[in-house]
């Protein structure tokens, strides 16, 4: 597969045909569920558009646990059904779907009772295991037993007091972002038409069906109108307010739970496996990745503008205080070095009023018809985005459709996944050109996977861009100017929330590096002095804001906090 540009010309050119040619579906909303929506329509030999209102994955699907498993917790409700779709699901992406992004990742089970709780745990976990194995190909080890003095080989920071051992076992972890972009990449490789920032303000109807949706390009302000024989909603905690658009009698009913995490240095714990934690809420993880730990999360309901969420004083000291359970030398606000919080659409029991045609439900999402011609789907979680994708696209077919146009993606791989293995196996030699050392060649590799060949190009060209980034060294000046010119950056936050996320794993937010980053987006992007400054001073503000969103003690006041910092396209306009 072919390297797929997306830029200010590609963007121009799909809203250009977006305007006159009929689709046969629209996916309205960027998330992980819409990119994965996009790429089994597609895939399917469909005509299909997806636009999105804000960046792709710049809601839920940029601020979730990063995680790709099965749902322990969901065994102890029996749900076997659940945990076997997910655990599968976790199988594809680790090995063939998208092993350049999905990683297996080890957490510590903590045991607190010498005898009893073992062979329960045991038992739950064994099953686990067994249930990833069962058709599919193993990607993680079996779990390991682990005595008080095992956990303290493997996380020297840990309270020994707090446990007697512990169940090491394996899931996956994945950068949420790139998986979506990623996707959307895919879509766009197989003839999608995609548009971030656009925004939908109506559905058009014909003889009653929705058969479309005026638009809006929130760039240039101008509007358009998109004719589809099928529109498909995955607008997660906006489904409500999609559904409203099209007037719709029936839907699904969403109330949104915010998540809250923090971002620790990795110098700053001792360990080398994370933790699952039990809290009285829910579960509460440690995660390692490899220049920080991420903590969290929270489970609170949420009531303010679904935007831009925040976290609260409140917030970060709760991750704080049941981190600090089993840590040794407790950390403090001091340590955290960044934070984001997500909004988790929560699909209420039933579908609201009586005009709901029909329902397709899953135990963690549910698919239905709001309006004849709108189908909207929500619920579920970041692990079995392909089976809600899939679900989504059935229903809106039909039976007889789907049948006809069976779902390609289970053995569709992702944007850079393949050759990754080979590339992987040179990654000692690979950068040498460019004083590249292995680690520096690997980075790259679990971001891009076979794409590294476009950015190595890309250094060829032009020699500065294998040079690190100054006040981020963790990343060359190519992936900044690959954000641009391949992955759809409009702006310069698009670079650092999401193509990067130097926004919160680096204590300054990336602002020092800011002026260096924003001559490269120039560059690419064609901006001159006026928009450049216009761009640094709006992420500027983005940053203050949300630092002092921290320091507020509770949601309202947090958002208020927030609100203080202009939506990015609004604050280079002029």
């Amino acid at each position: 597969m072919s390297a797929t540009a997306m830029n200010p010309s590609s963007r121009a050119a799909a809203l250009r045909r977006l305007a006159v040619e009929e689709l046969d579906v629209l996916v309205v909303g960027g998330g992980v569920t819409g990119a994965g929506i996009a790429l089994d329509a597609v895939t399917r030999g469909l005509r299909v558009g997806i636009v999105e209102a804000q960046d792709w994955a710049s809601g839920t699907s940029s601020r979730s646990s990063k995680l790709i498993h099965g749902g322990l917790r969901y065994l102890q409700a029996l749900d076997f059904k659940l945990v076997n779709e997910a655990l599968h699901e976790r199988e594809l992406l680790l090995d063939s779907l998208a092993p350049h992004l999905a990683k297996p990742v080890s957490f510590l089970y903590p045991l607190t009772k010498k005898y009893v709780e073992r062979p329960y745990v045991a038992a739950g976990i064994t099953l686990y295991d067994v249930m990833a194995r069962l058709g599919a190909k193993a990607t993680s080890p079996f779990h390991r037993h682990h005595t008080l003095a095992g956990v303290q080989r493997l996380f020297p920071d840990v309270r020994p007091d707090v446990m007697v051992g512990a169940i090491q076992y394996w899931d996956g972890r994945v950068d949420d972002s790139r998986l979506t972009l990623t996707l959307v990449r895919t879509a766009v490789e197989y003839g999608a038409l995609a548009a971030n920032r656009v925004r939908v303000t109506d559905f058009v109807k014909t003889n009653g069906r929705v058969s479309g949706a005026e638009v809006t390009d929130l760039e240039t302000g101008e509007g358009f109108t998109i004719r589809a024989k099928h529109v498909i909603a995955a607008s997660g905690v906006w489904t409500e307010a999609t559904q409203d658009l099209a007037e719709a009698q029936g839907g699904l009913k969403v109330l949104a739970s915010k998540g809250i995490h923090i971002v620790v240095p990795k110098e700053r714990l001792n360990g080398d496996v994370g933790f699952i934690l039990q809290t009285e809420k829910s579960v509460l993880f440690i995660i390692p990745w490899e220049r920080y730990w991420v903590i969290g999360t929270t489970d609170t309901p949420y009531h303010q503008d679904f935007t831009h969420p925040v976290a609260s004083q409140a917030d970060i000291d709760y991750v704080i205080d049941h981190a600090n359970v089993v840590l040794q030398k407790p950390i403090t606000r001091d340590d955290v070095i960044g934070t984001w919080a997500g909004l988790r659409p929560l699909l209420q029991p039933a579908t609201k009023g009586d005009g709901t045609a029909s329902t397709k439900v899953s135990r963690e999402h549910t698919v239905t018809e709001a309006a004849p011609g709108l189908v909207t789907i929500a619920g579920g979680k970041l692990t079995t985005y392909r089976v809600m994708a899939q679900d989504a696209v059935d229903f809106a077919l039909g039976e007889a459709g789907a049948k006809a146009r069976p779902s390609q993606t289970r053995h569709t791989p992702l944007m850079g996944a393949a050759g990754y293995r080979a590339l992987s196996a040179q990654a000692d030699t690979l950068g040498r050109e460019f004083g590249w050392d292995g680690t520096r060649v690997r980075h790259l590799l679990d971001r891009y996977g076979s794409e590294i060949n476009t950015l190595i190009a890309q250094c060829r060209e032009q020699a500065d861009l294998a040079e690190p980034v100054e006040h981020a060294p963790d990343y060359l000046r190519a992936e900044f100017a690959y954000g641009c010119t391949h992955e759809g950056a409009l702006h310069l936050e698009d670079l650092l929330v999401n193509r990067t996320r130097l926004t919160y794993e680096i204590a300054d937010s990336g602002l020092a590096a800011l002026p260096e980053i924003a001559e490269i987006a120039a560059e690419k992007l064609g901006w001159d002095d006026a928009r450049r400054a216009a761009e640094i001073a709006a992420y500027t503000e983005r940053v203050e804001a949300e630092r002092a969103a921290a320091t507020q003690p509770d949601d309202a006041s947090a958002a208020e906090a927030r609100s203080a910092a202009p939506e990015v396209v609004d604050a280079v306009k002029g």
